[in-house]
């Protein structure tokens, strides 16, 4: 028997492997089955180009074996093996790959060999108190044992073994060894380690064994079963899936009961090549719209699972998409727990990001009721797109976006929206409210129908925002109703107006002496038809985006700079200046009733309910 130390520098870097560099245990049958993946892929590339191999590809096969009252999981190959020198090399030194190396060796064929740096073996250790390799070579008579419980060293052994390839037996720590709550016993049961199979190494396309038992008749059966399915969905021939099969992926992969609106399955070849199988789904996650959602695409490297949810695929725009990404290209960390940041990821989500895009542009030309619904799920999100990080993506999905239309009673496109506006018409006119109905009765709204113009009806709280960052739709401004520079009057008209007001501008000084700084002017307008007043802003804070702001879990407060307006033609307006000729405190009791009027047609509270019910009764009873 031959006992050594490890050629790395201190038993402290194996210390480092086993509890900084893995954060979750589980990851380690991962490994160990990558390796032995490896040790396979070794073996078959070596029979395609020596004839003396006998071994067919169908024969290849992984074991797993527990046995509980020896506390042991001991993971079996019958791949290329490894000789004694390969043991010490590989086993005895930390981070030299043999997968690497042969990578290195025997640049074609190669490309599924998944080890790259000879640490994912000492993962073991997180759960195991020793560890014993027993291996053979192929082309060798002579089999040899590696043994080592961590950071001891090891020994290295002759060993009997009949046929090539490699057994690694994992004495699992006693429960009582614990760190962190969590119970290494549970690595001997059998039904974790088929759910980290599925989890991780399903896409392994080698078949992994297990017996498991069965209870049939009162009486316990041993089977052995293929847990893993080797061949991924996405790698399948199209022609060969049927669209039922991608429905019962999701649904199994991703917990939902409905089928999936869409489903993309892409393969891209070339400086970064990957393959992609996503979905966009009929409903929104419960948590979707909270904090606590969790955007990602799984992320896969060579068909075996490296992070479950990778944020940086997929951006916050396309947060809904669920699916995954499989990709030979990626920079893994030492691990294969999380990616370094490089060019070839970014390659791949902008890529992903593309087909997305077109895939929805495709279903609002092709499918347009579902295009509809999928809206009124995820629209919101999309809206927020444009809007977040200052607008660097509004030109993506201007397009993509839709609202109510006051013509049209349906959701409509911004490019619809300006194929039909009237000649000469150069806004695009909006307007904001809780609801469709609501805003459709404001006096703004029907100033501007009047005039034969169609409004789009903003009804979520992201949207001005989102349109205020548009600025402008194929060269057309955006224009929301409320405000005071809509120029929707004819140059008579608003010679008129301005007459009028001037005529008016000692009484609206009254009048405003009694509101304060809630409104920062006071005038007469012609665009409202029947209705006696409103509410318009000035500036870059609208009325409706004071609400929403003022509305938000935050101490910042905003006001937007009001304006009450009057509409010269109704009757009121004679009563107000009788009023200041007359009783200017009635034209008080008035202009607090009528500013109460017009913040509560703009959905807006009034600060002193009590007193305005008091001031209508008052005025109702003479």
């Amino acid at each position: 028997m031959k006992k050594k130390e490890f050629k790395a520098e201190s038993k402290r870097l194996l210390d480092l492997m086993v509890n900084s560099i893995y954060t979750n245990k589980e990851i380690f049958l991962r490994e160990l089955i990558s390796n032995a993946s490896d040790a396979i892929d070794k073996l078959y590339f070596k029979s395609l180009t020596d004839d003396k191999v006998k071994i067919a590809k169908d024969e290849f096969y992984i074991k797993i074996d527990i046995d509980k009252k020896k506390k042991t999981l001991t993971i079996t190959d019958n791949g290329i093996g490894m000789s004694e020198k390969e043991l010490e090399d590989n086993l005895g030194t930390i981070a030299q790959s043999g997968s690497l190396l042969f990578k290195e060796e025997n640049k074609e064929n190669t490309e599924d060999i998944i080890g790259q740096f000879g640490v994912g073996f000492y993962s073991a250790f997180m759960v195991s108190k020793k560890i014993e390799v027993v291996s053979k070579k192929y082309g060798e008579k002579t089999a040899h044992k590696w043994v080592s419980s961590g950071k001891d060293g090891y020994t290295i052994d002759e060993a009997k073994k009949d046929e090539v390839g490699t057994v690694i037996t994992l004495h699992i720590k006693d429960d009582d060894a614990e760190e962190d709550g969590d119970k290494y016993s549970k690595y001997l049961d059998d039904f974790t380690i088929e759910g980290l199979v599925k989890k991780y190494s399903d896409y392994i396309k080698y078949p992994i064994k297990m017996d498991i038992e069965h209870e049939e008749n009162g009486k316990k059966h041993t089977h052995e079963e293929t847990l893993n399915s080797m061949i991924p969905i996405w790698k399948k021939d199209k022609k060969d899936v049927k669209d039922e099969d991608y429905d019962m992926f999701y649904m199994d992969k991703f917990y939902d009961y409905q089928k999936p609106l869409r489903v993309i399955n892409t393969k891209v070849e070339g400086t970064c090549s990957y393959n992609a199988l996503l979905f966009i789904p009929k409903q929104a996650p419960y948590d979707f719209y909270t904090k606590e959602f969790e955007r990602g695409l799984e992320l896969y490297s060579n068909g075996v699972l490296i992070m479950e949810k990778c944020e940086d695929l997929i951006p916050n725009h396309f947060s809904f998409v669920k699916g995954l990404v499989d990709t030979p290209d990626v920079s893994l960390n030492i691990s294969r727990e999380m990616l370094q940041q490089d060019k070839q990821l970014k390659n791949i989500a902008k890529s992903i990001e593309t087909k997305v895009k077109k895939e929805l542009e495709t279903m609002l030309e092709e499918d347009r009721d579902n295009y509809e619904e999928f809206f009124k799920t995820f629209g919101m999100n999309i809206k927020f797109g444009i809007y977040d990080g200052y607008g660097v993506h509004k030109d993506l999905l201007k397009d993509l976006i839709m609202f109510y239309s006051s013509t049209e009673k349906k959701l409509v496109t911004l490019k619809e929206y300006v194929e039909r506006m009237k000649d000469g018409q150069d806004k695009i006119y909006y307007a904001c409210g809780e609801t469709t109905d609501k805003i459709d009765l404001l006096p703004q709204v029907d100033a501007v129908k009047e005039k034969g113009f169609e409004v789009l009806y903003c009804t979520q709280y992201v949207d001005e925002f989102a349109l205020q960052t548009l600025a402008e739709y194929d060269g057309k401004k955006f224009a929301n109703v409320s405000t005071e520079n809509l120029d929707l009057e004819t140059e008579e008209e608003k010679k008129e107006v301005k007459k009028s007001n001037e005529e008016a501008k000692d009484m609206f000084a009254k009048m405003k002496d009694v509101l304060k700084d809630e409104v920062k002017d006071i005038r007469f307008t012609k665009k409202l038809k029947n209705h006696p007043v409103c509410l318009t802003s000035e500036g870059q804070i609208s009325v409706e985006m004071e609400k929403v702001i003022n509305a938000m879990p935050t101490d910042e407060t905003v006001k937007a700079e009001k304006v009450l307006e009057i509409n010269e033609s109704h009757p009121i307006v004679n009563k107000l200046k009788d009023l200041y000729e007359n009783d200017k405190d009635e034209l008080e009791k008035y202009t607090k009733i009528l500013y109460a009027e017009a913040r509560l047609i703009e959905g807006l509270p009034i600060e002193n309910p009590t007193e305005i019910s008091n001031l209508v009764c008052e005025l109702l009873s003479k």
